[in-house]
């Protein structure tokens, strides 16, 4: 059972020097939400993601490599999905988190009718055989997607505009919307991951 954000409080420890992001810890992120501050959660989630996901690979690298960029553009949309889910992780629903992540997002609306072969062929080769399969190939030139050919590049691109427009999403929303229950599930689940003993 997940906690509850008034439930922090009985976890051991000092919550002030557990970090959630290079600048926000998990004492800060109780006080956001005691302040139902969207704005600041929704900066603060966005940081998250860039500064684990995408800038490594791209901003901060001197080597940029498009087969790194779709591995962590793989593990990205999993746990940016569970987050618009509510879900405190994606076991058993891997396949189902790309189907619904392509369908929700018009910017990868190209990759709604191969969905299944990219789970399979992209994100489960790379990801279990350090490989694409299938004859799926990565590229940082060309077209987003042409045949089994993906642009890196692109997609990355993409993926940073998918995650701006769900924290754009966040800061509009109403603090008692589904999209902010949906959220408030998932940063439980990080939080008490993050505060284990």
């Amino acid at each position: 059972m997940l906690l509850k954000f008034a439930e922090y409080s009985m976890i051991s420890g000092p919550l002030e020097g557990i970090k959630l992001s290079s600048k926000c810890t998990i004492s800060q992120y109780m006080d956001m939400v005691a302040a139902q501050d969207r704005v600041a959660i929704a900066n603060f989630i966005e940081q998250r993601f860039l500064e684990r996901y995408l800038d490594p690979v791209t901003v901060r690298c001197n080597s940029k490599n498009g087969f790194s960029i779709m591995a962590i553009s793989c593990l990205m949309i999993e746990a940016l999905e569970c987050f618009a889910q509510g879900r405190k992780d994606s076991n058993q629903l891997s396949r189902r988190m790309f189907h619904d992540f392509f369908d929700c997002h018009q910017q990868f609306s190209s990759f709604r009718a191969i969905a299944n072969d990219f789970y399979v062929h992209v994100r489960c080769g790379i990801l279990h055989q350090a490989e694409t399969t299938g004859g799926w190939r990565i590229v940082r030139k060309g077209p987003l997607i042409e045949g089994k050919v993906i642009n890196a590049t692109q997609f990355e691109g993409r993926l940073r505009k998918a995650l701006s427009d769900y924290c754009a999403r966040l800061k509009a929303e109403d603090w008692n919307s589904s999209v902010w229950e949906a959220f408030k599930r998932k940063m439980d689940s990080v939080c008490t991951n993050a505060s284990a003993q």
